[in-house]
């Protein structure tokens, strides 16, 4: 499958992913299914044609390659060859190693869905200048502004330097890279200026508001040293502040924001809206589940058998902790309760412990390759779930923002004992005192555990090259991931 189409882009075709239609489905912004909506309201309502912006988060959680890249570059899962499945030419492999290269997959996807969503911004605002003064307009084009902002976030995040282009008609065919701390404090100065523009009250989980606006900010100034080589954790706890003070609050189980009708969750603050029927994208299920599995949750469709978690992350965790209800471990029931038994009749036992990343043909016993590792249920399958979730994906959660709160107040020589403490005793654990940086990148680790966090976690905590299960130690230059190969053959300025 050919996932990239450069012909169709204005101006910019050799650098952005160009958008073919089938691409395009709906975006529930606002609760609004905009493949519903007929052509000619769609084309005449600015907040209408924000749809395409949002598009390409669909895709974070399976071709567009964001999640992959985020969690199975890290320390806490892996998708280890099984035998003749999953070896997929090495794709998985290379991110647990951090040996990827140009062409790695999910690299090249991720380039593509960003921009795709920067040239769907920047095309966007420029068509709505003649309506500027109008406050519906106004407002659209701040979040339009901020969207892009997001995707150039992602983009600096994984990529570092990169094209920074916020035209659209006239726009260079061919840009040089812009340094990364440059493209950091353009965004960071477009984010602000657009916030006065949203609404005060709006507390949609699906569209661009002024929490999600805030929170975006906090996650910029937490990384601003990775991105510019200054710290600024005082603006960074000034727009976590923000967040908090902005009426969201806790779930009271640690899984709730994470059920399957998770819509209304007063914990989450942006979400990708997936839908079973009609918003596709959220997989991930198929991927971790046992082939068996499907028996447990009366599925119409047989998972896949791959994703794990790492034994060293699972050990972390105490017995105690309510948050290990996240994980498939032992022997497995069907949905009746009967013990599930594979065709050879040895029972369905999930081991945590996962021999190698590599477990090739022969190389152990089948039943040893099929059941290794701890599986993810953090997201509720339920019953009669099938190929695709209808779970909302959470960008910014209220949980997160605690621990940050935490962080900035120790790494600015304070104390955030209670910040933490508020999220590992709704996880039944017992309080800490004195918490330091390591103590909570643990507690980051667990709390925000599949949700994409821990990778740039790691690198802010300068651990991103450690030594860990099946990877060595990897230097500061696999911090960010290459230019595509297609991209560089595209444009020879992003080759020096």
């Amino acid at each position: 499958m050919n996932l990239y189409n450069l012909s169709d882009m204005k101006k910019i075709y050799s650098i952005f992913i160009a958008i073919p239609l089938f691409l395009i489905g709906c975006t529930d912004l606002d609760d609004v299914l905009y493949d519903r909506i007929p052509e000619d309201a769609y084309t005449a309502d600015p907040v209408l044609q924000m749809s395409p912006i949002y598009r390409p988060m669909q895709d974070h959680l399976d071709w567009g390659g964001w999640w992959f890249c985020q969690e199975l570059s890290a320390d806490g899962l892996a998708i280890p060859i099984r035998g003749e499945h999953w070896n997929d030419q090495g794709k998985w492999v290379a991110l647990h190693k951090h040996d990827w290269d140009t062409e790695t997959e999910a690299v090249q996807a991720m380039w593509g869905r960003y921009y795709e969503g920067i040239v769907e911004a920047n095309k966007f605002i420029e068509r709505q200048v003649d309506g500027i003064g109008d406050p519906v307009v106004d407002e659209a084009i701040a979040k339009a502004k901020i969207l892009r902002a997001y995707y150039y976030y992602l983009v600096i995040d994984n990529y570092g330097d990169a094209p920074f282009v916020t035209i659209f008609v006239g726009a260079p065919e061919r840009p040089f890279a812009t340094p990364k701390a440059e493209i950091f404090d353009s965004i960071v100065k477009h984010i602000e200026e657009s916030i006065p523009f949203l609404d005060e009250e709006n507390r949609s989980k699906t569209a661009v508001t002024r929490p999600m606006a805030h929170a975006l900010l906090a996650k910029l100034y937490l990384n601003a040293e990775v991105y510019t080589g200054t710290p600024q954790w005082s603006k960074a706890e000034e727009h976590i502040d923000a967040v908090l003070a902005s009426g969201y609050t806790l779930e009271l189980d640690a899984l709730g924001p994470f059920v399957t009708n998770n819509q209304n969750s007063p914990e989450n603050i942006w979400v990708i809206p997936y839908h079973e029927d009609t918003y596709h994208g959220f997989n991930l299920h198929m991927r971790t589940l046992h082939y068996l599995s499907n028996q447990t949750f009366n599925m119409p469709v047989g998972p896949w058998n791959g994703l794990a978690v790492v034994e060293d992350h699972l050990n972390t965790y105490a017995e105690n902790d309510r948050r290990r209800d996240g994980f498939l471990i032992g022997q497995q029931f069907s949905a009746a309760g009967a013990p599930l038994a594979l065709s050879t009749g040895e029972p369905v036992i999930l081991d945590p412990f996962i021999p190698a990343l590599e477990m090739l043909p022969g190389s152990y016993p089948a039943a040893v390759i099929e059941l290794a590792g701890a599986r993810v249920v953090k997201f509720e399958v339920k019953m009669g779930a099938r190929a695709y979730l209808g779970n909302h994906f959470p960008i910014f959660r209220l949980a997160d923002f605690y621990l940050m709160k935490a962080e900035v107040l120790i790494r600015q020589g304070q104390n955030g004992d209670s910040y933490v403490n508020i999220i590992r005793e709704r996880a039944g654990l017992e309080p800490w005192s004195n918490v330091d940086l390591d103590m909570l990148l643990e507690e980051r680790a667990r709390e925000m555990f599949f949700e994409g966090h821990r990778r740039q976690d790691l690198i802010r905590f300068g651990k991103f090259g450690n030594t860990w299960w099946e990877k060595n130690a990897s230097g500061p230059e696999r911090q960010t991931y290459p230019i595509p190969q297609w991209v560089l053959e595209s444009n020879p300025n992003l080759s020096n």
